[in-house]
């Protein structure tokens, strides 16, 4: 089997994955590319850039049509931009429920993202910056369900809603405040679809869809990493 290396920058850096075929053998995160490929223990006969080329329109094909390189998506109306990544961990969740359809709901660093999958494809988007503003308002990791109801319900009065919740102290209800709002602006997404959650935990979003009674499963980035490269390194014929 081919050895391979996937490298591209992430949130928290620029990350390096050393596999054999199918298998990952070990990941990496530095600074900078160098330092990256450094790290890794294994040598690699190919390097597959992860964000590398122009990002493929939507609706997409979830994996790569041949090529050197991973992009991500690109979406005309309204304008998006979804990351290699992400992509990758799509890639992942398919090949292990290889006739999925529905909405997934993927976090990556500061932005939220609904992708529509369908028949392999990832059909729309529509991505939210909740969690930036989430982490420069000083919210909390878990959201009062009272206050997303409120503003899933209200979501024209979410400037007033985070206000009281500044000066109240409350910073469960300032998450619970952004998050109704956000689920109130992608409803169309989630409401009577299947739903999967991709983000790291707690999930805030998968909590606050749950109290909907919306039935969702949750992964992390790092349940699909190994199974969205090898499904990359089998379409690529690595």
């Amino acid at each position: 089997m081919t050895g391979w290396i996937a490298l591209g920058k992430a949130p928290d850096g620029v990350r390096a994955c050393a596999m054999k075929g199918g298998r990952l053998l070990e990941q990496v995160t530095a600074g900078s590319e160098g330092a990256a490929l450094e790290n890794l223990s294994e040598p690699a006969e190919r390097i597959v850039r992860i964000g590398d080329g122009t990002p493929a329109a939507l609706p997409a094909n979830i994996l790569p049509e041949g090529g050197h390189g991973l992009p991500g998506f690109s979406q005309k109306s309204p304008p998006d931009v979804i990351g290699a990544w992400v992509r990758l961990w799509l890639a992942g969740f398919l090949s292990n429920q290889p006739n999925w359809d529905g909405v997934i709901n993927a976090t990556e660093g500061p932005v939220s993202h609904w992708i529509h999958i369908s028949a392999g494809e990832a059909v729309s988007s529509q991505s939210f910056l909740t969690p930036r503003l989430i982490d420069a308002l000083g919210g909390a990791e878990t959201p009062d369900t009272d206050a997303m109801n409120d503003s899933l319900s209200r979501p024209e009065r979410l400037a007033a809603h985070l206000r009281a919740a500044e000066v109240a102290g409350n910073m469960q209800a300032l998450t619970g405040h952004l998050i109704g709002a956000e689920l109130a602006a992608a409803r169309a997404y989630w409401l009577g679809q299947q739903v999967a959650v991709i983000a790291p935990p707690p999930a805030p979003i998968a909590a606050a869809l749950k109290a909907q009674s919306v039935p969702c499963e949750t992964q992390t980035p790092d349940d699909l990493l190994a199974p969205g490269l090898a499904a990359i390194g089998k379409t690529l014929g690595l």
